[in-house]
């Protein structure tokens, strides 16, 4: 949801924006968690330490360390996060919950004015930060404190020592199993209902899919190298059944799913974004449509909240304030619904996109490396979009699966102001992988296209602006690749003349970036590095083939400039012609960005449409029209954003392996 500015003009199909006095005051918790940053090499040369620390702990609590191994996987992959709390103020290993705490340290950074509905301006709402008190925070963002009154052992080492942490994590676990009535079972299986509880879920369906998220951990076994260079493994169990009938005695309560559009093995509740008129001309915070009857839903749009759970759930639910389809919390994978499918939310600031999109929204910050996303939330995130795209027929890639930092601006004035989240921490390779699509190496040699794929754990560049403008950010793992004028990090980075900024390492920047599963052209080679056609310029970045930053992709569709022309305009929504818009429907401007696609270049293709625009500019839906023209356009991967090219205006053509 981050951004910086608007287009100050109005055209049809734009609403006047408006701020919330309600939103600021219900906004409370709405703060990034920017803890302390992580170690930038391990802290213990020992690679079974914290292995270790998980058959101890089971032995010392009697927790089998099956279960032990299998929750700390779901809430943290094992990684420690230098001590750096989520963004639901969890620490360590087991995620142990101390938010208020972890609220205390922050500041708050400020949010910007995109206009989420990418028509008129509706300057972003920024909330006033207000540090609630530990009786307000819920028992899940709160449950350090409860491990060491279990254990004895001080909170300080609670956040910041891994084997204490897990210690926590265990006591927990135990004291959950005793208050269901349960012995301390050797048995993985009989622990469904404390692990359930262990969840911080208030009802059932929330828990039960926690629960079965860490059986299917268990099933399958997992192994890796943990943040901190420890390696842990748990062997895998596929035969072992779970007592689920445990969940009964739970106490937990029974939430409805009714109404919801959501896979049947994620838990989901409806929490309605409210469709009110106020005023003679305005109402919010979405529009009510047809689709996909009217219009095809083909993209999916992910987001991070840039506030914490209960503050965005606040807002989505005032009238005056914006609109998504989706949220996911982090502690658990809980997902609410606010929007139907069929209408269309106010999310991506770009009204091309919001008219065939679904917008996702998962609890967590950009600039916060270490406020990190759980892996619940991937999870439970993965199960929706695999269940959304089927049932639309959205492809599986990433010129479908965007984040909010890949939507293009509507127009040349928009575009310094689109929003940047969820960034480069957002782990894209091991989303892809729980989809089901792993981004992987298609071709078996160079070819004329590339897929970006850096190691996430070892791809680390520098960024800056996470805490204090012009300072690096806590070395991590990243998802993006820089682009340099050059065969070489002496050369000057890319420029976006669309931003008419100089180019830096902010983390906000994504002038000279490409993320992981982005697929471009290839434009020349030398040594260890690859260049690539982005934004009308040749991009190198550095490749080597031991530990190469990205892969050959098969040879796939490409577009340049049709014979004769030297260059051709670029679009950043693919509206129809003019003379397709029926009486009472004002035709919308084409709008040609500053970008060119030059002649020689090429440019990897996702999608061929048609020229499409929903008008809807009244609470009434009468008015509601669907104008779709003649022209097509291809969407192409231009830069870090996607963009559109007239079908008219280019070449399609086949790049060679």
């Amino acid at each position: 949801m981050r951004g910086s500015s608007t287009d100050p003009t109005r055209s049809p199909g734009h609403r006047r924006a408006r701020r919330s006095a309600g939103a600021l005051a219900t906004a409370a918790l709405l703060l990034p968690l920017l803890g302390a940053a992580p170690s930038e090499s391990p802290t213990d040369s020992s690679a079974s330490t914290l292995q270790q620390a998980f058959a101890s702990a089971s032995a010392e609590y009697h927790v089998p360390q099956t279960v032990l191994l299998a929750v700390s996987y779901l809430q943290s992959r094992w990684d420690t996060h230098g001590g750096a709390p989520s963004v639901t103020g969890g620490y360590g290993p087991m995620h142990l919950t101390d938010a208020r705490t972890a609220l205390a340290a922050t500041e708050h950074l400020s949010e910007g004015t995109e206009d989420a509905r990418g028509d008129s301006a509706r300057p972003a709402l920024h909330p006033t930060a207000q540090l609630p008190a530990e009786s307000q925070l819920p028992a899940r963002l709160r449950t350090l404190a409860k491990a060491a009154e279990l254990t004895g052992l001080p909170a300080t080492d609670l956040r910041t020592d891994e084997t204490a942490n897990v210690a926590g994590g265990a006591a927990l676990l135990a004291d959950a199993q005793k208050n269901l009535g349960e012995s301390l079972s050797a048995d993985p299986a009989d622990w469904y209902g404390a692990i359930a509880r262990f969840s911080g879920a208030d009802d059932t369906a929330t828990a039960a899919s926690y629960a079965n998220d860490v059986y299917d951990v268990i099933h399958t076994g997992e192994q890796r190298t943990t943040d901190a260079g420890q390696q842990v493994s748990l062997a895998a169990q596929p035969g072992l059944a779970p007592d689920t009938a445990q969940l009964k005695r739970t106490g937990l309560r029974t939430v409805s799913a009714d109404g919801t559009e959501c896979p049947k093995k994620v838990s989901c509740e409806w929490i309605p974004a409210p469709y009110s008129q106020f005023g003679t001309d305005d109402y919010g915070n979405h529009d009510l449509g047809d689709r996909p009857a009217s219009q095809s839903i083909k993209y999916i749009v992910v987001h991070d909240t840039e506030g914490q759970w209960d503050g965005v759930l606040n807002l989505v639910q005032d009238p005056t304030y914006v609109s998504w389809n989706y949220t996911i919390r982090s502690t658990d994978g809980l997902i609410a619904q606010h929007v139907k499918a069929k209408d269309v939310a106010w999310h991506a600031g770009n009204w091309y996109i919001n008219a065939k999109s679904i917008g996702i929204e998962h609890e967590g910050f950009l600039a916060a490396p270490d406020a990190w996303y759980t892996e619940a939330m991937y999870r439970s995130s993965a199960r929706l979009v695999t269940y959304l795209t089927k049932k639309y027929g959205i492809p599986l890639d990433r010129q479908h699966i965007l984040g909010h930092d890949n939507v293009p601006g509507p127009t040349t004035s928009t575009v310094p102001g689109m929003h940047t989240d969820p960034g480069p921490y957002w782990d894209w390779a091991h989303y892809f992988d729980l989809l089901g699509h792993p981004v992987k190496q298609t071709a078996h040699r160079s070819g004329g296209l590339v897929t970006i794929r850096p190691d996430y754990a070892t791809n680390q560049p520098v960024y800056t602006g996470c805490v204090t403008a012009g300072q690096p950010c806590a070395v991590h793992g990243s998802s993006e690749v820089r682009l340099y004028s050059g065969p070489g990090e002496t050369y000057p980075l890319i420029k976006d003349i669309g931003l008419g900024t100089t180019p830096t390492t902010g983390v906000n920047d994504l002038s000279s970036r490409v993320s992981t599963g982005q697929q471009y052209a290839v434009a020349d080679r030398s040594g260890d590095w690859t260049a690539i056609w982005y934004l009308g310029q040749k991009a190198w970045f550095k490749n080597p083939q031991k530990h190469p930053t990205a892969v050959a992709a098969a040879a796939g569709l490409v577009v340049t400039p049709k014979e004769g022309a030297d260059s051709v305009p670029v679009y950043g929504r693919a509206y129809p012609e003019a003379s397709a818009y029926p009486t009472g429907v004002p035709a919308q401007a084409i709008s040609p960005l500053p970008y060119t696609l030059l002649k020689g270049q090429k440019y990897v293709v996702g999608d061929k449409v048609p020229g499409e625009y929903y008008y809807a500019v009244t609470f009434t839906t009468d008015s509601h029209k669907v104008v779709v023209g003649k022209d097509l356009y291809y969407e192409i991967q231009y830069g870090h954003r996607v963009e559109y090219v007239r079908a008219a205006d280019v070449r399609l053509e086949r790049s060679s392996r």
